[in-house]
């Protein structure tokens, strides 16, 4: 039963839904363990771009089956508008394990009331899960049992409208009926997913498993408390989709070639400038589910002439040997290495040096104190200054790109097997 894991190894939006692309064809199942409708990101298959957010990017393979846990009015609107862009067939490749807690609009009412209450700094996104670890969460298999359904929808928004009475912008009732309409469409899809993974593992089905996020988010090893509800590395991918450790064949940690995150939380090579900027125009850096400008880690800007600016760039490589402590890559694939083809130098960032003690940290440490401390030590190497985007193996790639490719495997320790050169399906480099 060979079993292969996508996993971000940064903030998200590394670009782990293309991988899944191409390799669905070899694949019978897409399964994807975590993550809401706000787990965004973008393919580009034979000149179509497709948006997807909960589902799994496994869909475009015709003959692909996949499996989710998600949340109901944003399952069916996505649907649709997979269908509508001409997918084959959506309706009846997409199962959904009768165990997942639904999020309702009144989780969203609510993340915004938290957010506001904890303040702009935290970013919370997360009632669904605290109802879940409270046991009063909801789960599909309760939405068929209408009478136990309605009870336990409208004593949870008892306890909201309790707590923050008028502020709370919500109808229960209009939810309930919504979800009177939603109950014989959702017992298409509902299956009991402990069976069915068990089956799909012991028949020696070929899997592959789409991560959502990414280990820096994770509410455990992630840069807490700036992070998502869900664990998002390996071992929340294992216990959401009850995999067996021992056939998972390859753990691939997708990592973008600069560095990017959305929202709050330390973030120690970036910049704000005109350069960031720049950046997110070239790197086409906006989340698919959110449209937030991404974060981006850009060193400094040099004036190479009066005509011609030329920007220094860099990907973190401390926090990508975080997410290989925490997740044990295989293999790594390299994103958006087309975005770094005009930066005259690459700069890397390889340590966090304590300015009070001069000692350098090679690990993310759990004390902000630290990190807001600490500067950024890089390594420094030059850039390429040619385009990659028509490159379909290594060799083509220029030299100083594959020094780049091969320092970053050397200093991770695990091999670079995927290489993306742009956006399109055909764009990604695959080494033996």
């Amino acid at each position: 039963m060979p079993i292969k894991v996508v996993l971000g190894a940064q903030w998200g939006d590394e670009g782990k839904g293309k991988l899944v692309d191409i390799l669905a064809p070899e694949a019978q199942l897409c399964a994807r363990a975590a993550g809401g409708h706000n787990a965004g990101h973008s393919i580009v298959a034979k000149g179509v771009s497709y948006s997807f957010h909960l589902l799994p990017s496994g869909l475009i393979n015709p003959n692909c089956m996949n499996f989710i846990g998600s949340d109901v009015p944003s399952f069916f609107s996505e649907l649709k508008q997979l269908e509508e862009k001409g997918l084959p067939n959506v309706y009846d490749r997409i199962l959904v394990s009768d165990r997942v807690h639904i999020n309702f609009d009144l989780h969203a009412a609510v993340d915004g009331l938290e957010e506001i209450e904890l303040g702009a700094n935290i970013t919370v996104n997360g009632p669904s899960y605290s109802t879940k670890a409270a046991r009063s969460g909801i789960r599909l298999a309760d939405v068929f049992d209408q009478e136990l359904f309605e009870s336990k929808l409208r004593r949870l928004a008892h306890g909201y409208k309790a707590r923050y009475g008028d502020l709370l912008k919500y109808d229960v009732e209009e939810e309930i009926e919504r979800f009177r309409g939603y109950r014989t469409e959702l017992a298409k899809y509902a299956i009991d997913g402990l069976s069915f993974m068990y089956s799909a593992q012991t028949s020696n089905m070929n899997i592959i498993i789409e991560g959502a996020n990414a280990v820096m988010l994770d509410l455990s090893m992630g840069s807490y408390p700036y992070v998502t509800s869900s664990n998002t590395a390996i071992s929340g991918i294992i216990a959401g989709l009850t995999l067996n450790p021992k056939a998972i064949t390859e753990t691939i940690g997708v990592v973008k070639a600069y560095t990017t995150r959305v929202g709050a939380g330390a973030f120690k090579t970036e910049d704000l400038e005109e350069v960031g900027t720049k950046l997110q125009e070239v790197g086409r850096e906006w989340g698919t589910s959110t449209g937030r400008k991404r974060r981006c880690s850009v060193c400094q800007h040099l004036v190479v002439s009066n005509l011609v600016d030329t920007y220094l760039d860099f990907i973190d490589l401390v926090v990508v040997k975080h997410g290989h402590m925490v997740n044990y890559y295989t293999a790594l694939n390299l994103t958006k290495l087309d975005v770094l083809d005009s930066f005259e130098t690459i700069k890397i960032a390889i340590a966090y040096k304590d300015k009070s003690t001069g000692q350098e940290l090679d690990y993310y440490p759990a004390d902000h104190n630290i990190l807001d401390n600490a500067e950024v030590v890089y390594h420094e190497m030059p850039g390429w200054n040619k385009p990659t985007t028509n490159a379909r193996t290594y060799d083509e790639l220029p030299k100083q790109a594959q020094d780049y490719i091969e320092y970053i495997e050397k200093f991770i320790g695990v091999k670079v097997k995927w290489i993306g050169t742009g956006p399109d399906r055909e764009a990604m480099i695959t080494r033996n």
